[in-house]
């Protein structure tokens, strides 16, 4: 879009569900030295935002001036997850199998550049988490414990085929969302975050997660053992003033 603007080239969006709907942000926002070809602009981990939206938001907020042309869907409605679409799934990525994989990308992707595996090369990317050292029963048992909302886990051993401990057997974990109305995916990496950070201190790199939760302050808190409620509610007044923006690029109710 940015080379489009430079060349007075009209830029077309042909919109397209985003596969979690567009009511709920979660996650801290992006720090702006944090910047880089994944993580464009200050922006939460997730936006609730379509593609056609989000294009909106950059060219006006980040002042790119280009001659943009979003063309809408019909009959989307922000509380559409992908399944309310009957449209069939193709994936945006090619670790992203399953509609379930999508909700739960957020929180657990933070955790592969701190050496655990989310299951790529699997059947099941993203809804599995591991490494040799881990413990699985452990760490689902630490997790059940915290009763979050729509999400069940399972210990479960398998083997990645890409991403850290490729060819390795991992013992790790399955998540099960049972509602995913009600899943908080930040939340859930910031509890998996803290558990392995506490059980394995000498594995579990915590510095590491910047990279992808792309902001330090958050990174801190782990470290400093903020409960992990408290981390998440000190995100509540970027996240309100982000929300507020984003209402104004809102092609759809």
């Amino acid at each position: 879009m940015e080379e489009a603007a430079k060349g007075k080239i009209p830029f077309f969006v042909l919109d397209r569900p985003n596969p979690m709907g567009g009511e709920i942000v979660e996650g801290p926002m992006l720090d702006p030295d944090k910047t880089s070809f994944v993580a464009y602009f200050p922006i939460p981990v997730r936006y609730g935002l379509t593609i056609g939206e989000l294009a909106q938001f950059f060219n006006s907020e980040n002042h790119i001036g280009a001659d943009l042309h979003v063309i809408p869907m019909r009959n989307w409605h922000r509380n559409y997850f992908f399944e309310s679409t009957g449209i069939k799934w193709v994936p945006p990525s090619p670790a992203l199998r399953t509609t379930k994989g999508s909700i739960l990308y957020p929180g657990i992707e933070i955790l592969q550049a701190s050496g655990v595996s989310v299951g790529r090369g699997t059947q099941t990317p993203f809804e599995e988490f591991g490494a040799p050292w881990i413990d699985g029963e452990a760490v689902a048992a630490a997790l059940d414990e915290r009763h979050l909302p729509g999400l069940r886990f399972e210990s479960k051993s398998f083997i990645p085929i890409g991403g850290p401990h490729s060819g390795e057997r991992c013992s790790g974990v399955s998540v099960r969302v049972t509602d995913r109305f009600v899943v908080r995916s930040m939340r859930l990496g910031l509890e998996i975050a803290e558990i392995l950070q506490r059980l394995y201190p000498k594995d579990f790199d915590t510095d590491k997660l910047v990279g992808l939760l792309g902001n330090a302050g958050t990174v801190q808190q782990i470290k400093d053992g903020v409960p992990p409620e408290k981390i998440v509610a000190s995100w509540s007044d970027a996240l309100a003033s982000f929300d507020q923006v984003r209402r104004k690029y809102y092609l759809y109710k």
